[in-house]
């Protein structure tokens, strides 16, 4: 159901003007659908929506619908607050729109050579930047800092002015946006999660523009490369 587009019927709201119940119509006569309906404004009568997310209860074998009209734009954390504030209970949440924020992170070494830092995951084939989801009540920048302290150990300081984002499709219907923003370590000795990361590299900017395969992190590196350099 991620991604289908569907018609709602309305029944109700369940908090004020943020979460309403509706149902999906099937074809047959009583063959309907509860699902919840995230909105900014009023709703009412038959929707144009999109399933954007399932909230999986495991202990209770139960799945919930979370949809959003046409064109609405929810990521996790604030899917989850809002479920929370009806006291929605779920195991986890597969989503449509997915949200990472990140950073590149640079160290000057004592010769002064810039290198920065790359990571490869357990689930990743390609050498990367280091980054993870966003949280519920977290800005981007925050995120930023947490999950690279998390995932190597560094403390970083974010460079003003610079934020880039790249939006894909890794499955199917799935739509993930990641925010990179630019962060300096004054440190290069990394402590890697080994529940996420595989391993580490710190590299010039001119080398890791050769390992890095998306076009995205080279453009990212190449703008990173005319600020520092």
């Amino acid at each position: 159901m991620l991604g289908k587009i569907v018609k709602i019927d309305i029944f109700g709201t369940l908090t004020d003007r943020e979460l309403y119940s509706g149902f999906i119509m099937g074809r047959k006569s009583g063959d309907f659908r509860q699902v919840y309906v995230m909105a900014e404004s009023e709703l009412s009568g038959e929707t144009d929506c999109m399933i954007i997310a399932v909230a999986v209860s495991e202990k209770r074998s139960q799945t919930r619908l979370i949809a959003a009209p046409v064109g609405k734009i929810y990521y996790e954390p604030e899917i989850r607050k809002r479920l929370c504030r009806k006291s929605v209970t779920f195991d986890r949440i597969l989503c449509v729109y997915e949200k990472s924020c990140g950073a590149v992170v640079y160290h000057r070494t004592r010769l002064g050579v810039i290198k920065v830092l790359l990571v490869k995951n357990h689930n990743g084939r390609y050498w990367t930047f280091p980054k993870g989801h966003v949280e519920q009540n977290e800005t981007e920048q925050q995120t930023a800092i947490r999950e690279i302290k998390e995932e190597t150990g560094l403390n970083v300081i974010i460079e003003p002015d610079f934020r880039r984002t790249s939006t894909y499709s890794p499955f199917g219907k799935i739509k993930k946006q990641v925010v990179f923003f630019l962060a300096k370590a004054d440190e290069s000795a990394v402590n890697l999660q080994k529940s996420e990361i595989d391993y580490y590299l710190w590299a010039t900017i001119d080398e890791a523009m050769h390992i890095c395969k998306y076009d995205n992190d080279t453009k990212i590196l190449r703008e990173v490369k005319r600020r520092l350099l």
